[in-house]
């Protein structure tokens, strides 16, 4: 168990990529704390982890509020007295459409909850983990901010300021043993997927077809598989990487 004993902070813990992580990383043997802005769904989720023998407790956050952020981390303390990882995944996706037709007001959500909410996280749990000597922060962003993709204009640009953010905080944190690395995910299967798929009525079944044929892993990535790199970069086997942005995308984008 590569993070047992940790204590984790997973924010965006919704359907999907968030939940996966939380699961996972529960039976990676982290403490974990659940969150997101849904009381029911973190505290089934968290429910459902100590049931299987793990460690869990449901904290709601809303990223976009300062106060909330901070209560979030002083929740974490409180129960465990240290913060080793915090994985940032709280993310709110403007409407599918061209960006110059996004609605600015979604735009500027996007980048609140998404950009800002990242690092209002950071603020929140850095001073803990300076006081450790340690720490690992992960930022999830997206495919999206290497190959543009039609619709995700908004989403993609609050997303790019969050890799930015990542490589800014592991050049301003030097000495303190805080990483902070960023996890660039692409398409992911799992339950927001599959809903996507299902929108699309008879065409669904043949895109997904069509999706899966062209990515080089020869699948859609399962979103809980795409969170085992998650994993990788809060544990010590990563205790030399910072600064870095992966791809987890099963081939869909190769840098040159």
């Amino acid at each position: 168990m590569i993070l047992k004993d940790k204590v984790v902070i997973i924010t965006g813990a919704g359907p999907g990529m968030g939940q996966a992580m939380c699961r996972g990383a529960a039976a990676e043997g982290a403490k974990v704390v659940v969150s997101a802005r849904s009381v029911d769904a973190i505290e089934r989720l968290a429910a459902e982890i100590n049931a299987a023998g793990g460690e869990a407790i449901a904290v709601p956050c809303d990223v976009a509020s300062d106060e909330q952020c901070q209560a979030l981390a002083a929740a974490a303390i409180a129960k465990w007295g240290r913060i080793d990882g915090m994985v940032h995944s709280a993310y709110y996706h403007p409407d599918w459409a061209s960006i110059l037709d996004h609605p600015i007001e979604q735009v500027t959500r996007a980048l609140d909850v998404i950009a800002v909410g990242g690092l209002r996280m950071a603020k929140a749990v850095v001073p803990q983990m300076k006081a450790q000597g340690s720490g690992s922060i992960v930022n999830i962003t997206t495919l999206a901010t290497r190959k543009p993709m039609p619709g995700e204009g908004g989403y993609a640009m609050a997303k790019a300021a969050v890799n930015q953010l990542s490589r800014q905080l592991a050049v301003e944190l030097t000495g303190t043993g805080i990483r902070v690395n960023t996890a660039l995910m692409g398409w992911m299967d799992g339950v927001p997927l599959d809903q996507f798929f299902a929108s699309q009525g008879e065409a669904g079944a043949a895109f997904r077809k069509q999706r899966a044929s062209e990515i080089p892993v020869g699948h859609i990535p399962p979103d809980k598989d795409c969170a085992k790199a998650v994993y990788f970069l809060l544990s010590d086997y990563a205790s030399e990487v910072n600064g870095a942005m992966l791809d987890v995308n099963g081939g869909d984008w190769v840098p040159a």
